[in-house]
């Protein structure tokens, strides 16, 4: 008698296929991720207005474009996978997943999967809106929009890891997400870029989890951003990421609080 064999790979998009059914039927998740970040660039252009860009070297089309992303992977993948990984966790699906064949990794990534594809499809569809609409042109240095996109999914996987850890409910995450949320909008470069706040302020704000991601995403399209100066937001980003499975490993909660 043969018995089947499994790949990692394999075990993980079979979860994937799993999650995404889950996903669709909750309407209020759907929502957030799907909608949500194409509201929100609409709302911040008008707050864009009324900086004085041109004076540091900056158009409303690279503040929105990065900003649109980050919004996208902020709702899509970030504040999506918190309800995600406290619900399975609340209905028992993450202690009876421990209990086969999956590993730790490929449950977390596997059940991850449909919320990154949501955010990068989103995120596609919102550069190329952008790039259209307001005639920013094609990225002067891709390798950074890509370095960007992988820095800011990771980062964001990984903190929807350690919030849910401190999430007793999927009504609460409205709340335990809200910190993320609100610094890094406000504080990482995507309603106020960083170029216009005083030197002290902002030295502190590049070392928030996303400002990595909006500093690479805007380098990549204005092309000001030299392969030195990439260095300093992509080690704060590594730095993040290691810091984020550092505590999964040691916080998250695979079973429901007693």
């Amino acid at each position: 008698m043969s018995t089947a064999v499994t790949t990692p790979v394999g075990r993980m998009a079979a979860l994937a296929r799993a999650e995404l059914t889950l996903l669709g039927r909750s309407r209020g998740t759907l929502f957030a991720a799907l909608f949500v970040p194409l509201i929100l660039p609409v709302s911040a252009r008008q707050a864009v207005k009324q900086m004085d860009l041109a004076e540091v070297g900056l158009t409303l089309g690279t503040v929105i474009l990065p900003a649109s992303i980050g919004f996208s992977l902020l709702y899509a993948v970030y504040a999506t996978l918190v309800s995600v990984y406290t619900a399975r966790r609340e209905e028992l699906v993450l202690k009876r997943l421990r209990t086969g064949e999956l590993r730790d990794h490929e449950i977390l990534a596997g059940a991850a999967m449909p919320a990154v594809a949501t955010g990068l499809a989103q995120s596609v569809v919102l550069a190329v809106g952008c790039v259209v609409l307001l005639d920013v042109g094609a990225p002067r240095a891709p390798h950074l929009a890509v370095l960007g996109m992988l820095l800011g999914i990771v980062v964001c996987v990984s903190l929807a890891a350690v919030t849910s850890s401190f999430t007793r409910s999927v009504e609460s995450t409205q709340v335990t997400t809200l910190p993320v949320i609100f610094l890094s909008m406000i504080f990482s470069g995507m309603f106020i870029p960083l170029e216009v706040l005083p030197d002290r302020m902002a030295s502190v704000c590049e070392l928030l989890p996303l400002t990595p991601m909006i500093t690479l995403l805007r380098g990549a399209w204005t092309g000001e951003l030299s392969a030195y100066e990439a260095i300093g937001p992509l080690m704060t980003g590594l730095a993040w990421t290691a810091l984020g499975v550092f505590a999964v490993q040691r916080r998250f909660r695979w079973e429901p609080r007693g």
